[in-house]
């Protein structure tokens, strides 16, 4: 867990569970998240798709389906105030303004039949209470600052008329432009090739240094945390199984599920032709209570200890790099 320093942390998430009810039963896409962040501090948050990365993202925004639950002891403390029990009008007030997200597919997070510079100037307009020339000023700006080329051109074309790595970036200047204290930047390159999606994660890299932000990094690739992030959480069916420091994370992997994804990283000096490696077997089912690890049943080191006790996350003597297995060491 992050170190809380003299000062408050910026954000203080405790034992934030979020039912979805679904015609199975209810699923428990966030079970029992606790976590701090620090100003400044970008933390990776890394799974599998489905282990509930972006529900945990949209709990934190107050984004959630309408069928969803957040548990009732759970508190999500954002410069002080519980988010979850402020009324809707001062929540709307944070989000967008001092909490923002840059989401997963821009295609989807953009209107299509709105001009992107008016995208914008809208967020401005709406948080700062500023006139549409200060706006428009400010735009043009902004889409320099995240590397748009031809500001005055883009502000007047469509989200189809861009590349996905200049809609991907119209996406940052939006979550970007009211100066936020927090970004959530939840998958921002799984639809960009490799090249941009090295631009992209750079660029907010940079940002969040020249700002000052706080970020939370999520990605299914430990290898996109490297370098980029001050923290790692790894998560699994809901739960974070292992957080340290990114640099003391990769230096002493303690999880096996965290193995395995670093495992599955292709390396540049592998031969030509060599099989990527994959976990084997499929994640429990959330609607049901599984007993034990719940990594176990695709666990090459599991034991019967594994199958019946749930480990909890903790440090064994180091309060920095915590992690929920019985036998850290096995796979080592």
């Amino acid at each position: 867990m992050i170190a809380a320093g003299r000062k408050k942390p910026l954000l203080s998430v405790q034992n934030v569970h979020a039912f979805l009810s679904t015609p199975r039963g209810s699923i428990r896409a966030v079970d029992g998240i606790s976590f701090t962040l620090e100003r400044g501090i970008t933390l990776g948050l890394v799974g599998e798709s489905g282990c509930g990365k972006s529900m945990l993202a949209r709990t934190l925004m107050g984004l959630l389906p309408q069928a969803t639950v957040v548990g009732h002891d759970a508190t999500i403390e954002f410069r002080g105030q519980n988010l979850l029990k402020l009324p809707a009008k001062k929540l709307r007030r944070i989000i967008g303004k001092d909490m923002a997200m840059v989401f997963q597919d821009p295609m989807t997070s953009l209107n299509p039949v709105v001009k992107v510079g008016h995208q914008i100037t809208e967020v401005l307009i709406h948080h700062l209470r500023i006139d549409k020339q200060t706006a428009r000023e400010r735009v043009l700006t902004l889409l320099e600052e995240v590397g748009i080329p031809m500001p005055n051109r883009r502000f007047e074309q469509y989200p189809h008329q861009l590349s996905g790595g200049l809609r991907q970036r119209v996406a940052i200047a939006i979550a970007l432009a009211c100066e936020p204290q927090l970004l959530i930047a939840d998958e921002p390159t799984t639809a960009l090739d490799v090249t941009v999606q090295a631009e992209i994660l750079d660029l907010l890299k940079r940002l969040q240094e020249e700002k000052q932000m706080a970020m939370i990094l999520i990605t299914h690739d430990l290898g996109v945390v490297a370098g980029r992030t001050h923290e790692t959480a790894v998560m699994y069916a809901g739960k974070i199984v292992e957080q340290a420091p990114t640099s003391k994370l990769f230096a002493n992997v303690c999880m096996p599920y965290t193995r395995a994804l670093l495992d599955a990283i292709p390396r540049l000096t592998d031969p030509p032709h060599t099989e990527l490696r994959a976990i084997e077997g499929q994640p429990p089912d959330l609607s049901e209570n599984v007993p034990g690890c719940r990594f176990a049943p695709r666990c090459q080191w599991v034991k019967s200890r594994c199958r019946t006790e749930e480990p909890l996350l903790r440090g064994f003597g180091n309060p920095q790099h915590q992690f929920a297995c019985w036998y850290p060491f096995a796979g080592s």
